[in-house]
């Protein structure tokens, strides 16, 4: 492309050649030096229509102002719709997680209603609105509370269920002798040495030489020691003046001061003191009052965990004959 430039004054002309390559170039910047100056020009006509207040500038700037706080809004009630949603979700497993915090409550021997909860309300749909951020903030706060009072309950019925097992693990309800099959029962009897009726202060299990003894329940050794009458004897203490005897024992496993768990070997069956044969003398003493170990033993089969706990102190009142503890 060939482009003559001709001083009228001068009497003179110039040639300047442009090839396609340099044309492109020319007109690209052309191009964007043009809008530059109207990016420009347009920003500066509407800064200075807003200030001043020109009518048409005045309301096209209004307009835009509009849409865009519009569009904001919009978003923002879209989100709010769907924080709304997610709120009335929570409320429904909340109202699921009191129900069932009730009826656990009941097996711990808690009132629920020691501890604040929401009050119920309800009603048919008549026209709603959309929550405002307000609203939303004051739903979440409530949700807050609730949550802390529901965690107060859940923590005093953990406390609860925990102190029941506990106790649970400390009443003899545990078979001494795994699949030991009865012998003689507590009461009275024609005594197997001398043949004269005697009261039989617990009860026996006849088993095999070396058969294991189980503690009955978790205590500590009170008594490791050799008994003209009982033998080689073991004593637990479980607490609140309740202690198991395992008497004619052929080896002690334990010893005095012991910790002892629940189910834990702690002799074998065997047939030394007074004894005609081999097999396990049990015996339940609450108050140093010997009891009826069976009551204990059939406890831990039917009784639900709250009722045994007040197995011990029952049994400490009904009548039984007090006999001397073996010195």
């Amino acid at each position: 492309m060939h482009l003559i430039i001709t001083d009228a004054w001068l009497a003179k002309s110039r040639a300047i050649y442009l090839s396609g390559t340099k044309l492109v170039v020319v007109g690209f910047i052309t191009a964007f030096a043009l809008m530059v100056v109207a990016a420009g020009l347009y920003h500066w006509v509407f800064l200075k229509g807003a200030r001043e207040g020109w009518p048409v500038v005045g309301t096209l700037v209004k307009l835009v102002v509009k849409d865009e706080f519009e569009q904001r809004d919009r978003f923002m009630r879209e989100n709010l719709d769907v924080m709304a949603k997610r709120v009335g979700e929570m409320q429904a497993k909340m109202i699921q997680l009191e129900a069932l915090g009730e009826r656990v409550s009941g097996l711990a021997g808690v009132n629920p209603g020691d501890i604040k909860s929401t009050i119920g309300s309800g009603g048919a749909l008549v026209a709603s609105r959309s929550l405002t951020m307000e609203e939303l903030q004051a739903t979440l706060a409530d949700f807050d509370k609730i949550t802390d009072q529901r965690v107060d309950l859940m923590t005093l019925m953990e406390s609860r269920l925990f102190d029941q097992k506990i106790k649970k693990l400390m009443i003899p309800t545990q078979q001494p002798v795994v699949g030991g099959i009865l012998g003689s029962s507590f009461g009275w009897r024609i005594d197997p040495v001398n043949g004269q009726s005697a009261l039989h202060t617990g009860l026996d299990f006849p088993s095999g030489q070396g058969t294991p003894i189980l503690a009955a329940a978790g205590g500590v050794v009170v008594a490791q020691e050799y008994h003209p009458a009982y033998g080689n004897m073991v004593e637990i203490d479980h607490g609140n003046d309740l202690v198991t005897r395992y008497a004619h024992a052929s080896k002690v496993l334990v010893k005095k001061g012991d910790l002892i768990k629940r189910g834990q070997k702690i002799a074998e069956v065997g047939s030394t003191g007074r004894s005609t044969g081999s097999h396990l003398h049990f015996e339940v003493l609450v108050q140093g009052v010997f009891q009826d170990p069976q009551k204990f033993l059939t406890a831990g089969q039917k009784m639900p965990p709250g009722q045994m706990t007040a197995l011990a102190s029952s049994n400490a009142a009904s009548p039984a004959i007090q006999l001397p503890r073996p010195k």
